[in-house]
């Protein structure tokens, strides 16, 4: 039954950018790891792992894409459940490190240690197994929107006031984990990992892999969010949308719907921070900044809202572009980027993906109206004589 709903979701297009992942995901580790470095298609472990990091901002732009272009809920607040599934995985990662800290206690972290911390906060419990981590990657994120998204939507909050308030919600994390008394590392956050089920994180096997796991769960999200938005499942988040008031006449509970979505989505978020840690190498709560959440939306908002495949390629994009332009100018970095969305509001209002879309959809429809050359066949002419 479920692979019958997954199976009825692939159109072309969704086949096409899976096939591509999925051989990104083969293709890009064998040429790390089975070519030498004077080989010219060789991938650096630098740059794998740099698109390892685009990957996951690729994962995180389609999980705010969901719940944004086909739900209409525009949050604000998707870092918050990004940075939370990044604390889980993290947490892990500093439970594996034992005596090899700096301080060489084998259950406290270093920062505890230093902080003069004498027990193991309980809510640190368990996140010395992986099963247990990779639950509470997916679990704490969810909760979270769960018992956001019930108070909201019950409540009917919608448009610019939700995303002011998905806002609010993410910076008073922020502020949260900045404290030290909150045992997650204060503004340091947690670095310094070592292991990761047993394997050294910063060994090019290692690193081939999550960059592999990445781009496969980018695929599996793929699959997912258009299984959703192709069932009749979708088609009433389609109508929650563009008419909420109406659809919720026709005896639709709007507010189960969005809130389905939203845990799906925070969900997905949530797997994007959990592999983004250990390729980065550290969290911290600069990951909850507000700021953050907004760039995500100009990702979505570059690439195609409602598309699936732009926030993809949206992300890609822009992060490889502030890569390059730090690099070259990187006091005008944030000047670009606001250009860059107030440029693509006014000239590319669908993206990059639904402009291209509209348009190769545009030249179907003339071509399909558009008569057969009569000229050619001398029909034209015998038409002609016969009046």
């Amino acid at each position: 039954m479920i692979t019958a709903f997954l199976l009825r979701s692939l159109d072309r297009k969704i086949v096409i950018a899976i096939a591509l992942l999925l051989l990104v995901a083969v293709l890009v580790p064998v040429l790390n790891l089975m070519t030498g470095p004077t080989n010219p298609l060789h991938v650096p472990t630098y740059i794998m792992s740099l698109f390892g990091k685009y990957l996951t901002y690729a994962l995180l732009a389609l999980a705010l894409d969901l719940v944004w272009g086909f739900c209409g809920i525009l949050s604000l607040g998707h870092g918050a459940f990004f940075a939370l599934g990044g604390y889980a995985m993290g947490m892990y990662l500093m439970r594996q490190i034992g005596t090899r800290g700096s301080y060489g206690d084998p259950i406290l972290p270093d920062f505890m240690v230093f902080l003069n911390w004498k027990d193991l906060p309980w809510f640190w419990y368990g996140f010395n197994h992986f099963w247990f981590a990779a639950l509470m990657v997916l679990v704490v994120p969810g909760l979270l929107a769960f018992v956001f998204g019930w108070f909201a939507f019950r409540s009917r909050v919608n448009g610019v006031y939700l995303s002011i308030i998905t806002q609010a919600m993410t910076y008073a994390l922020l502020l949260a984990f900045f404290r030290n008394d909150m045992g997650f590392g204060g503004n340091n956050g947690l670095t310094d990992f070592k292991d990761i089920i047993g394997f050294n994180v910063q060994a090019g096997g290692t690193r081939a892999v999550l960059f592999a796991a990445t781009a496969i769960f980018l695929a599996l999200s793929l699959l997912l969010a258009s299984a959703i938005v192709r069932s009749k499942f979708g088609k009433v988040l389609v109508g929650v949308r563009d008419a909420e008031s109406r659809t919720r006449f026709l005896g639709y509970r709007v507010e189960h719907f969005k809130l389905f979505t939203f845990v799906v989505s925070a969900m997905m978020a949530g797997i994007a921070g959990a592999l983004y840690v250990p390729q980065v190498g550290i969290i911290n709560p600069g990951e909850f900044a507000p700021a953050n959440s907004i760039e995500v939306v100009i990702w979505t908002a570059v690439g195609g809202r409602a598309t699936l495949i732009g926030p993809i390629i949206g992300a890609i994009l822009v992060n490889g572009g502030k890569t390059i332009f730090t690099g070259l100018f990187p006091e005008f970095w944030l000047f670009a980027l606001g250009g860059l969305f107030v440029a693509v509001t006014l000239f590319l209002p669908k993206g990059v993906v639904g402009t291209i879309s509209q348009y190769l959809g545009k030249r179907k429809v003339v071509s399909k109206a558009t008569p057969p050359a009569a000229e050619e066949d001398g029909i034209e002419p015998k038409i002609q004589a016969a009046e």
